[in-house]
């Protein structure tokens, strides 16, 4: 999760600031890729992935890479699931008012990152800030394309969540109620951040 965490913070951010400013070709299919995992079943959005990057597909045929059954999987599992959530709050702080500000940046002699870094992002950091702990929570309770890429693999790509489950059907069910609270109490600590933020 602090990996994913890391790429959505970085990455999320830069696509937000991509699809506010482009009129590329490019972004409605970015726009939809990154927007597809609030609507589409992530078990269907898993199988997807497996079969993008798996050792037959696109990626994994051009690269070689194994991202199926190992720790990448599981980190590009939680990227792709909390991604819109990350983008979708800073692409609309950014279209709120961020034109006005870069307009009035690029007046005053400012260039392309010097008005994003300097103007733009510190006026949407709440919004970042939002964003990111949602995204963080839904990689908290990632289940099905977590169990398409990474497999379950224990001691190697099982989750918190995963692991719940596996306590389940194993009948551990003390052990589930455990990692249960543990689950509640870190979403619990998001949410309180989340209401503090929307309070200042």
């Amino acid at each position: 999760m602090a990996v994913a965490g890391v790429l959505l913070l970085v990455a999320g951010v830069l696509i937000a600031y991509y699809l506010t400013c482009s009129r590329s070709r490019l972004r409605p299919v970015v726009d939809f890729l990154v927007t597809l995992p609030l609507v589409f079943p992530p078990i269907a959005t898993g199988f997807a992935l497996l079969l993008f990057f798996g050792r037959d597909g696109p990626v994994g045929r051009l690269t070689g890479a194994e991202l199926v059954f190992s720790f990448p999987g599981v980190v590009l599992a939680s990227f792709v699931a909390g991604l819109p959530l990350m983008v979708k709050p800073v692409e609309a702080a950014l279209r709120g008012h961020g034109r006005k500000l870069a307009e009035a940046a690029y007046v005053l002699g400012k260039s392309e990152w010097q008005t994003f870094s300097q103007v733009l992002l510190p006026n949407v950091r709440r919004s970042v800030l939002a964003g990111w702990l949602l995204a963080l929570g839904r990689c908290l309770g990632e289940v099905g394309m977590t169990l398409m890429l990474g497999g379950n693999v224990i001691g190697k790509t099982n989750t918190l969540s995963l692991e719940i489950y596996n306590a389940v059907f194993s009948g551990e069910f003390d052990r589930a109620i455990v990692l249960s609270c543990v689950i509640g109490v870190v979403s619990l600590a998001l949410y309180a951040a989340l209401r503090r933020l929307s309070a200042v």
